[in-house]
């Protein structure tokens, strides 16, 4: 792999994770909303990444070019049933539905994300740093 294509694996990281961390944005936002029916209440969201190789045409082995939000996918863990009937929204026994969020999951997703951008950032910042090393080689001769 070039050093120059490098920046391209990056940037797909890059958008890749901020995709990742929008998802995790809408489903802490929406963790507390309540809904009168399982059919309406908000679902959380997870985000499905792929990896697209190229096979060189020198014979190398496949290397992994970049990486894709393939799509955002609905969690198919089931709403959750809470009994308070004096929220408007409860149904005739008393329940609301809420969504299926786990904030605890909803953070560490969060925090690996974040990470994982931070990363894809730093080796973009160190391949403009070689790349500019490079070409200073020869300078001041």
């Amino acid at each position: 792999m070039s050093l120059l294509s490098s920046f391209k694996v990056a940037g797909t990281g890059l958008l890749a994770q901020s995709t990742r961390l929008n998802t995790v944005a809408s489903n802490m936002a929406n963790a507390e909303t309540a809904s009168n029916s399982e059919d309406t209440v908000y679902q959380a969201r997870k985000v499905v990444f792929e990896a697209e190789l190229n096979s060189a045409s020198t014979g190398r082995a496949k290397s992994a070019v970049s990486v894709n939000s393939k799509e955002v996918v609905l969690s198919d863990a089931p709403a959750k049933r809470v009994y308070n009937p004096a929220h408007p929204l409860a149904d005739k026994e008393g329940y609301v539905f809420m969504p299926n969020v786990d904030i605890g999951e909803e953070m560490v997703e969060m925090i690996s994300s974040s990470r994982s951008y931070q990363m894809n950032a730093e080796v973009m910042n160190t391949s403009k740093q070689l790349l500019m090393k490079t070409l200073s080689i020869g300078e001041g001769s």
